[in-house]
């Protein structure tokens, strides 16, 4: 029994002629011996036939009983004490081996009548196969903020004999016992016991008022947590000498660092100092991605305060707060909205707030104290434009918890704007937060508005990586192969959606990790000059760690980048040099002059003069077919 991905459905991108392969897979079934009958195979439909098969099934298992039994002595009682029993052991049937012919393996494998999906958790009991199930719809309808509890999975069996799915419910994970009568069930943070289910998972009967949730609340453990501290450091020094990507250990004595930093357990007294320990202990090895932390200690609860995306300043005369500037949001998106810029506020600059749920501000000494714990909560602000009651009224918000994605929206569209005024709007500007998700939406929302401006820039600063810089270069490196036009249209690339003029790409100190590789990729593929400063220089790649004994982890950096002549490691520990080097002076850029960015708008005019492609007007007179010329 396995799972195999072979189903392919090609998922077709919306912005761009791009196509993806998601939900590849299905459960299958291996027959071992040539000669065993396929489990899912035709059957007969004759009347009896099959009730003759189980007679026969069932005399056969009969028989094999009476042939374990060993032969009594005439008038010996059948029925003795166990005591008086020979040897089972002695006298057990031997196991039968497990015949496996490789011999045509692949030719005996059958697909469970189920939908494509990802599945996981492959267990069987009799006749029923049991399985988890997700789909890419369940990933989009996640919550991504709710954490790794919240991510759900469809329980499902299969009934061999019914040749029937059914879906059982959702959970986070289960196990079957060993004797194939219970199943223990995860639902979110929540564990239930229960019979093998045959229908919709009930974990609650309420006729007969049972409830079979672990109750788990009233549980005691005794910890010896210098021993379990002993454990964990030991098993960080071994996941790293056995996971780290250079065997050598970049040179370090490992065991020498074992034993010396190990003389330190004895005085660990809190779990903080444990993860100092052991980030001394990797730190050793000068690596990039070598990071611990988690684990048990107290967990602390935070009050949001609530924030209006706005900056303020109080007026001296009236103690009323004056609204200086309002950040600008998306409202459509939960995660950059922008409180007071929400449907029916109707405020603007320079109007005055003057009190916060009825309490006026000029009472408090910071209007903060009045929005301590209002994160996502309505709060009641009285507005006005002058800082008197006279003609005030009040309006409803809802705070939010960040402003950062406001003030980080608002500076790149003051870089939009910036680049369009400088070069008469013929160069477009990107930002990439990041080579995560986030930073893959915004490469796509900003790239395709601007992809018929005659240049490009390309901004990783600040970009701490991710894993999607090979997506991002490839879209870049799209090249123009021939022109097409149809009939009262325009001219169009082909293939769609490519870029025709130079690019150039800034980098900086914070450009790390897929941010550093990103500007190696764009300097090795010659898309463009690189500008900016050299950047952070860790590479050394990380996958899931493996979980600590207290639910701390461990990163280990497991795969690193050489160079493709194979004779010099790239990157990790240096960086990624610009080919033109230019630093931000700080007094200038507080006062809101980048110098990184006009020198790449200096730059990619420059290339355009020399570099990029126009598509032309229109297309070469059309073809005449017709070998006899019309007549005059």
């Amino acid at each position: 029994m396995l799972t195999s991905g072979r189903d392919f459905k090609p998922l077709f991108d919306q912005t761009d002629f791009g196509n993806i392969y998601r939900d590849l897979e299905r459960v299958y079934l291996v027959t071992l011996a040539k000669e065993t009958e396929n489990p899912l195979g035709p059957r007969s439909d004759e009347v009896g036939k099959k009730k003759e098969k189980d007679k026969e099934k069932a005399d056969d298992k009969d028989k094999d009983k009476d042939k374990a039994k060993p032969d009594k002595k005439p008038g010996e009682d059948a029925k003795k004490d166990d005591k008086e029993q020979p040897d089972k052991d002695k006298d057990a049937k031997p196991k039968k081996p497990v015949k496996i012919d490789l011999d045509g393996i692949h030719d005996r494998l059958v697909a469970l009548d189920i939908p494509s999906a990802n599945y996981s958790n492959l267990r069987m009991v009799n006749d029923r196969v049991f399985y988890m199930r997700r789909t890419v719809a369940d990933d989009r309808g996640d919550d991504d903020d709710a954490g790794p509890d919240s991510r759900r999975y469809h329980l499902c069996s299969y009934s061999l004999e019914d040749r029937k799915e059914t879906v059982l419910g959702d959970v986070s994970n289960y196990e079957i016992t060993y004797d194939g009568k219970k199943m223990l069930v995860k639902v979110g943070k929540e564990y239930a016991v229960i019979d093998l289910p045959k229908d919709k998972l009930e974990l609650k009967d309420e006729k007969a008022g049972k409830d079979f949730h672990l109750k788990l609340a009233g549980l005691d453990m005794k910890l010896d947590r210098h021993a379990e501290w002993t454990q964990i450091y030991n098993e960080c020094w071994r996941q790293m000498r056995d996971f780290f990507y250079a065997p050598n250990m970049n040179g370090v004595d490992w065991k020498a660092m074992r034993d010396k930093y190990g003389a330190l357990i004895p005085f660990v007294n809190h779990r903080n100092d444990l993860t100092y320990l052991v980030g001394e202990l990797i730190g050793e090895l000068n690596n990039g991605h070598a990071y611990t932390g988690g684990g048990e200690r107290p967990d602390t609860p935070r009050i949001k305060l609530g924030l209006l995306g706005a900056e303020l300043a109080r007026d001296p005369a009236s103690k009323a707060y004056k609204i200086v500037r309002i950040l600008p949001g998306e409202n459509w998106n939960k995660n950059a909205r922008s409180p007071l810029t929400a449907i029916g506020v109707n405020v603007k600059a320079g109007d005055f707030i003057l009190a916060v749920n009825g309490t006026p501000v000029s009472s408090l000494a910071n209007i903060y104290d009045a929005l301590i714990g209002t994160a996502d909560k309505q709060v009641i602000l009285r507005v006005n434009s002058k800082p008197s009651d006279d003609g005030a009224r009040d309006i409803t918000v809802v705070p939010i918890a960040d402003e950062s994605p406001l003030y980080y929206r608002a500076w790149v569209q003051k870089n939009v704007e910036e680049v369009s005024k400088k070069t008469n709007g013929e160069v477009g500007y990107i930002h990439i937060p990041d080579m995560g998700q986030p930073g893959l939406n915004e490469f796509t929302k900003q790239y395709f508005p601007q992809i018929r401006k005659k240049g490009l820039i390309v901004d990783v600063r600040g970009n701490g990586g991710g894993f999607v810089s090979p997506l991002v270069i490839d879209r870049l490196r799209r090249a123009l192969v021939m022109v097409e036009i149809a009939r009262n249209g325009t001219p169009q690339t082909n293939p769609p959606q490519t870029f025709l003029g130079p690019m150039v790409a800034l980098c900086n100190e914070f450009s790390a990790s897929d941010g550093d590789i990103f500007p190696y990729r764009f300097k090795a593929n010659g898309l463009g000059k690189l500008i900016g400063k050299r950047t952070w220089g860790g590479v050394v790649g990380i996958r899931n760690a493996l979980p600590l004994t207290d639910g701390g982890t461990l990163n280990r950096p497991e795969f690193a980048p050489f160079s493709k002549d194979g004779k010099e490691w790239v990157i990790e520990g240096h960086g990624v040099d610009p080919d033109i080097v230019v630093d931000n002076d700080p007094t200038k850029e507080f006062h809101g002059e980048d110098q990184q960015l006009d020198r790449a708008i200096e730059e990619i005019q420059k290339d355009m003069k020399t570099k990029g492609y126009t598509l032309p007007p229109g297309p070469p007179p059309f073809p005449n077919r017709n070998p006899t010329p019309p007549p005059k």
